[in-house]
Order: structure tokens, then C-alpha cells, then sequence
């Protein structure tokens, strides 16, 4: 069966966050650069679709392209290991530290923030002929993104910051369902099945993406975006960082842990499968 019911697929949760955890610099590293670039690649995909045609669902329908094809890849984005990676560390397997948990964070980080920022000078290239002229239709309008969506907040105080949290919150709370939706399925039209649905979700509604924004905004500033480097960390990079981290870490893996790896005793005296114990049985 392709089906893989919950309780396994919590225990696959936590040997991916267990396995992430101890995977050497040099393969964190590499596969974080590739899921950044790769991640970036497709942003820049589904602004110039929405450009073009003018639908910003079309656009957000095909996005989801990129996000499939890393994972398939086995490359790692920031909002996945937020999410799976302290797993191993709550249910305490062996050598799965705090620093564990943060190293391999700070790799990730490090590693999208590059792909995504090479990607974004091709880009700029691209739609500039090497900074010779302006910027066509794309290029303008990720000038655009990236001034809205820094200043835009700023220009709201603390409720443009409570907003742009909570946009975070709500982002990896999609992103990091499709990451385990996937691990739902054996094949990979299941897995590219249960991706899509809440990547598509999360680009079309504007949620606030950490590693999308790592080639939205750096675009921006190249592209003559009215804002600066402060404004795009301060109103945008960090308060998403967290926001990411929040969302995918409360609303989907201790979620899925509490009630799939710790299952209560049900009202009726018998013992729920969970990842420890996949069979129902009593009570003993």
C-alpha cells in the first residue's frame, strides 16, 4: 500500500529529524544550497507566470513545482528541519542535543540563504541584460515585492510586525504540512499529491516565507526596490525566521507527535496506536 498511516509516519518524522541532525556539514550544507536555489528558481517561476497572464493564481498554482522536485531530491529548506529536527531531541535520541538541533539550523540557513541569493544575481541578470538596462516587467515587479513587503509592514508599526509574525506563523504552518504530507505516501505521485495542496495554499494567500524571501528581496535591491538591506532583515528575514519556526513547530510537529507518538488512553479503557505501539490493545 502507498498509504502510510499516522503513527508510522510520525516515527518517520522523528528518524528524519534524527538523521538531519547528525548528517555531516559539508551534505547539510550542499543539500541546503540546492533546496534554496531550487526554491528560488520557482519564486521566480510563478512571479513572471503572474506577470504574464496577469492571475496571481496561476502563478501560485505552479509555484509548487520547485517545492516538489527538492524534496524529491532530498534537499533540506529552513521550515522543514524547524520542524523535524527537535522531534529527535523530544523523543531523546541518543547524541540529539540542543546544539545538535541549532547547528544544523544555522547550516540550513546559511545554505538557503546562498543558493537563493546566487539564483537571485542570474536573475537580476536575466531580466536586466547584465545590469545594462532597466529592468523589464519581472524584474520591476520583484522591486515591488520586495519594497511592499518591508516598508509596507514598517509603515504600520508594531501591527505591521504582528502581522508579518503571524503571516510566518501561518506560512510554515502549510509548508511543513506539505513536507509530512509527503512522507504519507510510498509513491511519489501521492507525495507530490499531498505537497502541492498546502504549497499552493500558502503561496496564494502571501504568507511569509523565509527562504522565498531570501531571493525575493535581494531581487528587490538589485532591482531598484525603495527599501534597504536593514529594512528587509528587520521588517521581513527575522521576524519570518521566527514566525517559520513557530508555525511549523507547533501547528504540525508536536502536533503530530503529542497525539500520534503519545497517544492518550482513549475513554473506553483501550490503549490508540501510536508510533511505540502501532497495534490497539488494553490497558494493562
Amino acid at each position: 500500500m502507498s498509504y502510510v498511516n499516522p503513527a508510522e509516519l510520525v516515527r518517520t518524522m522523528i528518524d528524519a529529524g534524527e538523521a538531519k541532525a547528525f548528517m555531516s556539514t559539508r551534505d547539510t550544507i550542499i543539500r541546503a544550497f540546492m533546496a534554496g536555489a531550487i526554491l528560488a528558481l520557482s519564486a521566480a517561476f510563478a512571479v513572471t507566470v503572474t506577470v504574464q497572464t496577469g492571475n496571481a493564481l496561476v502563478g501560485a498554482l505552479l509555484f509548487p513545482v520547485g517545492f516538489c522536485l527538492l524534496y524529491l531530491l532530498g534537499f533540506d529548506l529552513l521550515t522543514g528541519v524547524f520542524t523535524l529536527v527537535p522531534l529527535a531531541l523530544i523523543d531523546k535520541r541518543p547524541g540529539v542535543r540542543l546544539r545538535t538541533v541549532l547547528r544544523n539550523w544555522t547550516l540550513v540557513f546559511v545554505g538557503n540563504f546562498a543558493g537563493a541569493l546566487v539564483v537571485a544575481l542570474m536573475i537580476g541578470v536575466i531580466v536586466t541584460y547584465a545590469f545594462t538596462v532597466e529592468p523589464n516587467a519581472v524584474g520591476q515587479r520583484l522591486g515591488e515585492i520586495g519594497e511592499s513587503r518591508t516598508v509596507g509592514y514598517a509603515d504600520h508599526g508594531a501591527a505591521g510586525m504582528l502581522t508579518l509574525f503571524i503571516r510566518g506563523v501561518l506560512c510554515n504552518w502549510m509548508v511543513s504540512t506539505g513536507v509530512v504530507a509527503a512522507m504519507i505516501s510510498t509513491s511519489v505521485s501521492g507525495k507530490v499529491i499531498a505537497m502541492w495542496m498546502p504549497i499552493l495554499v500558502f503561496f496564494y494567500m502571501g504568507f511569509e516565507h523565509s527562504i522565498v524571501n531570501m531571493f525575493l528581496f535581494p531581487s528587490g535591491l538589485m532591482l531598484g526596490g525603495d527599501f534597504s538591506i536593514g529594512d528587509y532583515f528587520l521588517w521581513n528575514e527575522i521576524p519570518t525566521v521566527i514566525g517559520n519556526l513557530v508555525g511549523g513547530l507547533s501547528f504540525v510537529g508536536l502536533t503530530m507527535y503529542a497525539t500520534h507518538a503519545r497517544t492518550g488512553p482513549s475513554r473506553n479503557g483501550t490503549v490508540s496506536p501510536t508510533a511505540e505501539n502501532p497495534v490497539k490493545g488494553t490497558v494493562g
